[in-house]
C-alpha cells in the first residue's frame, strides 16, 4: 500500500467529516457541477532525500515526503457564502488532529504539520492546502 493510500484510509477511518477522500487523479477530474463537499484530496507534491548515511554497505537515505491534503468545501448559506470559511476551520482541525502524530506503516516517524495555504475562495467554495511531512528511509536492496 502506498503512503498516500495509508493516509487516505486514516482520514476515512472511524467517523469522518468528508463526503469524499481521494487522490490526485480524482482531484484532476473535479467538476464544479458535481462537487462532493466537503472533500479531501491527498497527494505527494514533493519528496526530498538526504545524503547517503552509510559509509560502507548499501545506500541508506532519509526521505522527507510532503503530503498535501487539499480541502475543498462549499457552503452557499449566507449572502456571501461566508459559512464556507467557518466550515473550513472545522475541517482543518479535523485533518490536523487526525494526522499529526500518526505513523503510517510505510513511514518511520510520526507525521508533522508543515504549513497551510489558502489556494482559492470563490462563490462560496474554499480550497485550502495543508502540508505535512512524513519521514521514511530509502534503502538499497542487496
Amino acid at each position: 500500500m502506498s503512503l498516500v493510500s495509508e493516509i487516505r484510509d486514516h482520514l476515512k477511518t472511524g467517523q469522518t467529516v468528508f463526503k469524499i477522500v481521494a487522490g490526485a487523479i480524482e482531484f484532476s477530474q473535479i467538476d464544479k457541477k458535481h462537487l462532493a463537499s466537503p472533500a479531501a484530496y491527498v497527494m505527494v507534491p514533493e519528496d526530498a532525500s538526504a545524503e547517503n548515511e552509510r559509509m560502507t554497505g548499501g545506500v541508506l537515505q532519509r526521505l522527507e515526503s510532503d503530503i498535501a491534503v487539499l480541502i475543498v468545501v462549499e457552503n452557499l448559506s449566507g449572502p456571501f457564502g461566508e459559512a464556507a470559511g467557518d466550515d473550513l476551520e472545522d475541517l482543518k482541525s479535523f485533518v490536523r488532529t487526525r494526522l499529526i502524530g500518526f505513523v503510517p506503516p510505510s513511514a518511520t516517524e510520526p507525521i508533522t504539520h508543515v504549513s497551510g495555504e489558502l489556494i482559492k475562495a470563490s462563490g462560496g467554495t474554499v480550497w485550502f492546502e495543508d502540508r505535512f511531512s512524513v519521514p521514511s528511509y530509502l534503502e538499497q536492496s542487496v
